[in-house]
């Protein structure tokens, strides 16, 4: 007995041996490599980053200092749980200076909120034709780039017109418009390289609109030949013409809502940014995007200080901080936008840098920068659009779906009432 369970015991022994040789043998140990995750590039890799020692950091530290930022929805790195790069807890832990962060939707509620007072704002993040609007109107401080040196990491084949001597700003994000759209709810057979889709009656509920008037309009004017900087009375009015007779098939004029709603198939087309684009995609592999060859809006939003910011030396630090290399790549990283830092795009993964994000010369040279408007152009824009928005051409699907609504509680409130008057006749007659 013991000798047939030691036998069975070396046989054991064996099998777990050749077991472990077969293992080894089909699947030999390769040599270590860096730990390099999918989206690096092919330069040092992005964990060796630490911060630069181009300004005092510990400057403000201990004197209670907050800071206003008033940025973009969806428009900077932060921990979402996953561990990612916190960029406003990274700044706060790096330099003692607390961040009061908040968004917005459009240019214009930025504008407003700024001309509204109240809140005293240190940075902001405009686009190009606010910033040059803002610095006519004298809205913004002059910046001492002594306290930004990584101003020097910026590329200078940037269009900065909108900040003609470059003293007011510095580029943030670039990128383009283009038509985002599911090819599940999409004719494949129909052109999405033109603007003229989002006038086609057969997406008619389906189709999502900038809800900023500047944007909106613009499509309008490349739609008709125009350029994205016209004042012309006729050709304005023939923009607003345009946007009315899309109103009918528009299903909401979005900002950030557009996440949402692309990203859960409830609408078919909608005009928006590429980066935002392409983190639509990553979620939901039905999108697609396309850049209309009519041409494209190319933008800058940039970082600025409020006329009177209460906390500007601060301010320009949290500027000089994005500016470091290791927040400009997390920054663009995590919202998919075209960074203007040359040092951040070299660690960026060849598949990114020859994305959407990065469009063609060709793009470029279609494309078109917004410009400030003059004060009768704004003026005149946005009587226009405040027509459009109030005009009667409300979506039919909205109108047919309110009315079904309105016909199925009279039916269920007279049903009701008749359930009601039957019961009390019941109860008349059990009391006979």
């Amino acid at each position: 007995m013991k000798k047939s369970l030691a036998l069975v015991l070396v046989f054991m022994i064996v099998l777990a041996a050749l077991s472990i040789f077969l293992y080894t043998w089909k699947n030999p140990q390769q040599p270590d490599e860096p730990d390099i995750e999918d989206g690096e590039g092919d330069g040092e890799d992005e964990e060796e980053l630490s911060f630069s020692d181009s300004v005092d950091w510990d400057r403000f530290r201990g004197q209670g200092i907050t800071i206003n930022v008033y940025n973009w929805g969806e428009y900077i790195s932060v921990d979402e749980g996953d561990g990612e790069f916190d960029t406003n807890a990274e700044f706060e832990k790096l330099t003692g200076i607390n961040v009061n962060y908040s968004t917005f939707a459009t240019n214009e509620e930025l504008y407003a909120k700024l001309k509204g007072g109240g809140t005293k704002y240190d940075i902001i993040i405009p686009s190009d034709y606010m910033i040059s609007r803002m610095i006519n109107e004298g809205m913004l401080e002059k910046l001492d780039f002594d306290n930004i040196p990584n101003v020097e990491y910026m590329d200078d084949t940037i269009d900065t017109s909108y900040d003609q001597n470059g003293e007011y700003s510095v580029p943030y994000m670039w990128g383009v418009c283009g038509i985002i759209y599911n090819t599940t709810l999409v004719d494949e057979n129909d052109d999405f390289e033109t603007w003229n889709i989002l006038w086609d009656p057969k997406y008619m509920g389906s189709i999502l609109m900038f809800s900023s008037p500047r944007d909106a309009f613009g499509i309008a004017e490349k739609k008709l030949g125009f350029s994205f900087n016209t004042e012309d009375p006729e050709e304005l009015a023939a923009a607003a013409e345009a946007l009315k007779e899309q109103k009918p098939l528009v299903q909401a004029y979005v900002a950030d809502e557009v996440f949402d709603k692309m990203g859960g198939g409830e609408a078919a087309l909608a005009a928006y940014y590429a980066g935002d684009a392409i983190t639509m995609m990553e979620d939901n592999p039905d999108l697609a995007f396309a850049i209309p060859r009519e041409g494209t809006n190319i933008y800058t939003d940039a970082m600025c200080i409020p006329k009177g910011a209460p906390n500007k030396e601060a301010a320009e630090m949290y500027i000089n901080f994005m500016c470091e290399t290791k927040v400009a790549l997390a920054n663009v990283e995590y919202t998919c936008y075209s960074t203007p830092h040359t040092e951040a795009f070299e660690y960026l993964d060849e598949e990114t840098q020859n994305s959407v994000s990065y469009p063609s010369e060709e793009v470029k040279l279609t494309g078109e920068v917004y410009r400030a408007l003059s004060d009768q152009g704004s003026r005149l824009l946005d009587e226009h659009w405040t027509d459009i928005m109030s005009s009667g051409n409300s979506n039919p699907a909205t109108v047919i779906i309110f009315i079904l609504a309105c016909v199925a509680a009279i039916i269920v409130v007279n049903v009701w009432k008749h359930n009601k008057k039957k019961k009390i006749e019941l109860e008349e007659v059990e009391l006979r």
